[in-house]
């Protein structure tokens, strides 16, 4: 029988699964901005709901729940950096080495829901808290169409964007690549990480970040997928002002 092996991923429709990011994006994306899922804070609806089988769906998220930045859980937990919650969270999803897991930060994470009903989010999927505003802030960029991939990018289909945000979430709600007809912007999450990558031009990053007021940061040349648990993530990035 003959091995079948899958061709090379198409840069411009694909994410990183280790290493250096910008690397990875080197030639077709001139920046990448990692873009923080917040937390969530639900008003009504009950933390049992949040379950396979019970989960809400993204517009039941987007008008009930509050987003809560990695700022706030760093000031509510007292951690002392977004390394520090990255590393709790992925501790708590099993996602990294045993040599690199730190219990009481993923404990502190944990603790947020009896102490403030605050909630993690969920790892290796776009946040339902942001798809709006970012289709919208691509929109806003003079975008119309957006192909939508699979978690490889083996299947593709181009969608107007309006029906994303409009007509049907199960579109977007998985491990997808978004990018444009002209190749200039992607939208992909790492599918143990609890944060997506936008690639672009550094002008359109901003405009993006700045309409949908993310957090995050943009990446240097160092910066690797586990930035936390890398020598650059030993730094102990500050929070964002």
């Amino acid at each position: 029988m003959t091995t079948r092996v899958l061709p090379p991923a198409d840069v411009f429709a694909s994410c990183p699964l280790d290493g250096k990011i910008l690397d990875f994006y080197s030639g077709t994306f001139e920046a990448v901005y990692v873009s923080l899922h917040p937390f969530l804070r639900p008003r009504r609806i009950d933390k049992a709901a949040f379950a396979p089988g019970t989960y809400p769906s993204q517009r039941e998220i987007a008008a009930d729940c509050e987003p809560v930045s990695w700022r706030e859980v760093i000031r509510l937990t007292r951690l002392p950096s977004l390394e520090a919650v990255d590393v709790g969270l992925r501790t708590s999803i099993h996602g990294l080495r045993a040599d690199l897991q730190n219990e009481s930060y993923a404990q502190a994470l944990s603790a947020l829901f009896e102490t403030n009903g605050i909630l993690t989010p969920t790892e290796g999927l776009f946040s339902d808290l942001l798809q709006d505003s970012v289709l919208g802030a691509i929109q806003a960029l003079g975008y119309e169409w957006l192909w939508v991939g699979d978690e490889f990018c083996t299947e593709r289909k181009l969608h107007w964007i309006n029906d994303l945000r409009e007509k049907d979430e199960s579109l977007t709600r998985g491990r997808f690549n978004l990018f444009t007809p002209d190749k200039q912007l992607l939208w992909t999450v790492h599918w143990d990480s609890h944060f997506s990558f936008l690639c672009s031009s550094a002008q359109k990053l901003n405009e993006i970040q700045q309409r949908s007021r993310l957090e995050g940061f943009f990446c240097e040349t160092s910066t690797e997928v586990y930035w936390s648990v890398t020598p650059r993530g030993q730094n102990n990035r500050e929070p964002p002002v």
